[in-house]
């Protein structure tokens, strides 16, 4: 199931693909909840409300569809194509992204394979949606690309077991880790942190839609690449991860409580390189989809 987070002239509303178009589904749970006499919690305007308060159900989701069909309402609902796609999270509590976590990506830095996950955090601020522009600030050097699988944290997360790491995993989406690669190597020269190299506002588009986790059983094998002006930067496969999902969340829940809404993006693989003005880079993972944005100087 795809959920998206789409904004009008009335506000922002969650989307549901269902039978070949866009559904909106802040609408129809609203219509579902006074027709069943059950009162929502609060109305599902976004995909983090949806998340926080608990009901990230794929099933009562599908229950509510059932009732957008049996009351013949689809077409009332669909999303009008005037309504923007926006990122489906767009201000996430925590983003904790993986480095290394591909062996040749690794290599091709001229860096050791880890033998445990190098983990850390990009700003919430910095999130943009599909189609919105990357925003390179001039004089700062080589900007690089960096496609990632990113995962959805579903429910809160402390000390999870590899065994039960995929119960707390709400979907997956796409993850571009723009980097100020120039900025990057200074900062590590000076032994600080790769925090501003990789928070700039713009540099994390997200999305195009969230896809819940039922529909991607484990182990998540999926084929991901990168395409800069139509050629081919970066392929690889997750399979080819270092540390894989239950891995990675069982190592930080071991010391951080991940919530609701959360992210962890799990690494790029080789071949990244730099962007510019004027350039389109396109993210493509399988059964997910593309996530496509402009770059331009700010």
């Amino acid at each position: 199931m795809r959920l998206a987070q789409y904004a009008d002239s009335t506000g922002c509303m969650i989307g549901v693909y269902h039978r070949g178009s866009w559904i909106n589904y802040t609408k129809a749970e609203a219509f579902y909840s006074l027709t069943t006499a059950r009162v929502a919690i609060e109305r599902m305007t976004t995909l983090s409300v949806l998340l926080e308060s608990e009901q990230w159900d794929p099933e009562r989701i599908r229950e509510v569809l059932r009732f957008v069909d049996s009351a013949g309402l689809g077409r009332s609902l669909r999303i009008s194509k005037t309504a923007l796609l926006k990122a489906p999270l767009a201000r996430p509590p925590k983003i904790i992204a993986l480095g290394l976590n591909y062996e040749l990506h690794a290599k091709e830095g001229s860096f050791a394979v880890p033998n445990e996950p190098v983990i850390f955090v990009k700003a919430g601020s910095s999130v943009i949606g599909p189609g919105e522009t990357i925003r390179i600030p001039k004089g700062m050097g080589r900007i690089d690309h960096e496609v990632e699988l990113a995962v959805v944290i579903g429910k809160q997360a402390r000390r999870v077991t590899k065994k039960e790491a995929y119960r707390y995993i709400a979907g997956y989406t796409i993850l571009n880790d723009v980097t100020a690669r120039d900025l990057q190597t200074t900062d590590l020269a000076r032994r600080h942190p790769w925090f501003r190299s990789k928070s700039f506002d713009t540099f994390t588009p997200l999305g195009p839609w969230v896809v819940t986790a039922d529909e991607i059983r484990p182990p998540v094998r999926l084929d991901l690449e990168c395409r800069v002006n139509g050629k081919l930067r970066q392929k690889a496969n997750t399979r080819d991860l270092v540390f894989d999902i239950p891995t990675v969340i069982e190592f930080i829940t071991r010391h951080i409580t991940l919530d609701a809404g959360d992210l962890l993006s799990t690494g790029t693989p080789a071949g990244i390189g730099p962007i510019t003005h004027g350039d389109t880079v396109i993210c493509l993972i399988e059964r997910i989809g593309k996530l496509e944005n402009p770059v331009r100087y700010q």
